[in-house]
């Protein structure tokens, strides 16, 4: 587990199965997620059946994000979301990254910015990667806030790259470049 002072990082359990399969069939972030259709209970149990597997071998990495359970303010809430490192490239030394707060009642009140702060630090300093990147639609101003905050930069735009309910939407490539990671020490 990666513990931060609010949230919480773990592994994926067998329990987990009813959030997931709530959250990747709620279509108000088939946008961010890049869903289109609908997951089956069973499709998500492979996943989770699979997901313990090293990052080495998957090229991904899902964690639960739970809240402390110190936290009085939501003292009935467990796990508020998930967070991503996919397309890893250990050559490369880099992978995406992506957070979903799923309890809508309990977004934009810093857990989300928390989370990716601890999977950074995971990343850049457990797994030594280089860096990290992002795609993210232009009109989503709240995870650009977030990601510019904690160091991503804008690199790229993408146009009409995604098509959602009838429209096309711009999409911003971001990255954050550790410049002086152990890695990039040994060259």
């Amino acid at each position: 587990m990666i513990k931060g002072a609010r949230v919480t990082l773990r592994a994926l359990e067998p329990g987990d199965l009813d959030l997931l399969y709530e959250w990747e069939n709620d279509t108000s972030v088939w946008l961010v997620s890049g869903t289109v259709a609908p997951f089956s209970h069973f499709v998500l149990e492979q996943y989770l059946a699979t997901a313990h597997q090293d990052i080495y071998v998957n090229k991904e990495l899902r964690l639960m994000i739970d809240l402390n359970e110190d936290d009085e303010n939501f003292p009935d809430v467990i796990s508020l979301g998930c967070i991503d490192l996919f397309d890893f490239d250990p050559k490369n030394l880099r992978a995406g990254v992506g957070v979903l707060i799923g309890n809508k009642d309990l977004r934009n009140k810093g857990y989300g910015t928390e989370a990716l702060r601890l999977l950074m630090d995971y990343a850049f300093d457990t797994l030594d990667l280089h860096q990290l990147y992002c795609n993210i639609t232009v009109n989503n101003e709240i995870s650009l806030h977030v990601f510019k905050k904690l160091g991503f930069e804008i690199t790229g735009l993408k146009q009409d790259w995604v098509f959602h309910e009838g429209k096309w939407f711009d999409e911003y490539l971001l990255q954050n470049i550790q410049k002086s990671t152990s890695s990039a020490r040994r060259k």
